[in-house]
């Protein structure tokens, strides 16, 4: 393989690694830590992408919409768990039914206030040329987004105060209570944080997707994929899980189409779990 051949492949299969953590980790929080199936992650990306498109065409620098996005997604999602989610905790089917129904209501509205039209964000950068290969520029700013907020969860979980009550409401609910751990007020925190995470998401993803009422679905099951083939470590199987599927998706897609790189993400996500139904981190010692 020729040296400009190897960089672009190296950087095409940063970026789809990049992508996948991007869309996963507010879901790995959400799911991972919480055990509760959001349907709606994608919608969540979805108006995360439209604060950052319309932040940017009132003139807010795209760094700033990305905060905006993660802020007022995050707010949203307070807004989700106090309404609903605080009342389906421990039943299981019935907050995959709420969370479709609510998904589906999104979608709607979304439609009825924006139109159905799909919208985009002028990619920023330019592109990057490994001699006859070009790669967006873009993908630099994904990748270092990726390992910013990979970093901030890690740092978040581990070394503060927040994390260990968090760690402690979600794993040990009543000893948590017992002494002294507001368990609404932490989960209220964390289910507004995946939001939040998933609004960042949406945003970044806004140059690079198109920015329709729909896109969500688009990201929704790669999330649930990168997330069940991690395992139950939230932050290391969901990397390990990115970093594999990730790899397979865009080195197929980049030896030939992205349909059969997508087929083989499918096909390898299958696999993994056929053969580790635990996931990747299944068999360490539970931990972030």
């Amino acid at each position: 393989m020729a040296a400009d051949q190897a960089l672009a492949l190296a950087l095409t299969t940063l970026t789809g690694i990049s992508v996948l953590v991007l869309v996963a980790l507010g879901l790995a929080i959400i799911f991972g830590m919480m055990r509760i199936i959001n349907l709606a992650h994608g919608e969540f990306l979805m108006i995360g992408a439209f604060v950052a498109l319309y932040c940017v065409r009132a003139g807010v620098p795209f760094a700033v919409s990305v905060l905006v996005a993660a802020v007022v997604v995050g707010l949203f999602g307070v807004a989700v768990e106090r309404l609903l989610i605080q009342h389906l905790y421990g039943r299981l089917e019935d907050t995959m039914l709420a969370t479709w129904g609510l998904s589906l209501i999104m979608v709607q509205a979304v439609v009825l206030i924006f139109g159905a039209s799909t919208r985009g964000l002028p990619t920023p950068l330019g592109n990057v040329r490994f001699g006859r290969y070009s790669v967006s520029g873009y993908s630099l700013v994904l990748i270092g987004s990726a390992v910013v907020m990979l970093a901030l969860v890690f740092w978040l979980f581990t070394r503060t105060r927040y994390g260990t009550m968090a760690r402690a409401a979600m794993q040990l609910p009543e000893t948590a209570m017992i002494v002294g751990i507001n368990t609404r007020t932490v989960n209220m925190v964390t289910f507004g944080m995946g939001s939040a995470l998933a609004g960042a998401a949406g945003a970044l993803l806004a140059p690079v997707a198109g920015v329709v009422p729909s896109m969500g679905q688009g990201y929704i099951a790669r999330a649930f994929m990168t997330v069940i083939v991690g395992g139950p470590a939230v932050l290391t199987g969901t990397t390990a899980a990115a970093a594999l599927l990730g790899a397979v998706d865009r080195t197929v897609s980049f030896l030939s189409t992205q349909f059969y790189g997508q087929a083989a993400l499918l096909i390898a996500a299958i696999v993994l779990l056929r053969l580790m139904p635990t996931g990747l981190s299944g068999r360490m010692r539970r931990q972030l």
